[in-house]
């Protein structure tokens, strides 16, 4: 039976003891949850949040990472520090990344070559925005954004990999493409991924949908073929509503 990864990313929210409040009720209430789970939440909390969720079944995440171990570099913080306080999964690449501080591919690829090389798992998120779709570019950014994010990356390290399809038309928007849209470019997705690595790779790769996942719409979406998962934003920043989306079956 298919264990689906369901990712909570709790972006610029929560002060500490907010995060510790949320994370010890997603722990109790999300123990017995068949699902792979996950929760990012801002770096300020992870230290207090990895204490609440070591030896649970809930991995802890991180919003982002620089792209060196170490060194001058103001206002970043390194997948060694990350890796000390006992994050396992990072996501790179996210459309606020992007598209709001100017994250270009290349800088993601260093990112990402790095934590894996580290043993960090890789959320690596892609989608379009409303403007490249109705210009029929979905194909050719999706494309890049797959290939160059991936450039480098041994096909060993590629166990380490989920990819995220976000359409950046539906992040925080309430707006969600269709199951039946999402799973074509889900699809579109593992093709790109075949090419790069071949058909096995491809569809042992985890491919999550991110934009406005809700608890009324998670089910359709994850009954999909070529959907393995979820990357919750809004939705996540309550047990009210995430623990339905991660036990939605």
């Amino acid at each position: 039976m298919k264990r689906y990864f369901i990712a909570g990313n709790w972006k610029m929210h929560k002060t500490v003891a907010e995060a510790v409040s949320l994370a010890s009720e997603l722990r109790d209430r999300l123990s017995d949850c068949r699902e792979k789970l996950m929760i990012a939440p801002p770096f300020t909390a992870l230290q207090a949040v990895s204490e609440v969720t070591r030896g649970s079944n809930i991995l802890l995440g991180a919003q982002n990472m620089g792209p060196e171990e170490s060194g001058a570099h103001t206002g970043e913080v390194s997948v060694l520090m990350l890796k000390d306080l006992g994050v396992s999964v990072v996501i790179l690449g996210h459309s606020e990344r992007r598209h709001t501080y100017g994250e270009h591919d290349a800088l993601i690829n260093a990112k990402v070559r790095l934590a894996l090389k580290h043993g960090l798992e890789v959320i690596l998120c892609v989608g379009e925005t409303l403007e490249e779709r109705e210009h029929g570019a979905l194909e050719t950014v999706i494309r890049r954004q797959l290939v160059e994010g991936l450039r480098g990356v041994e096909p060993s390290a590629l166990l380490g990999v989920t990819v995220a399809y976000e359409p950046v038309w539906a992040i925080g928007t309430g707006k969600t493409a269709t199951p039946e849209d999402a799973d074509t470019v889900h699809a579109f997705c593992r093709k790109v991924v075949a090419e790069l690595y071949g058909q096995e790779a491809a569809l042992r790769m985890p491919i999550q949908y991110g934009g406005s996942v809700k608890p009324e719409n998670v089910a359709a979406l994850m009954a999909k073929q070529n959907i393995d998962g979820a990357l919750v934003g809004g939705a996540s920043l309550k047990a009210e509503s995430f623990v339905p989306i991660a036990k939605f079956r």
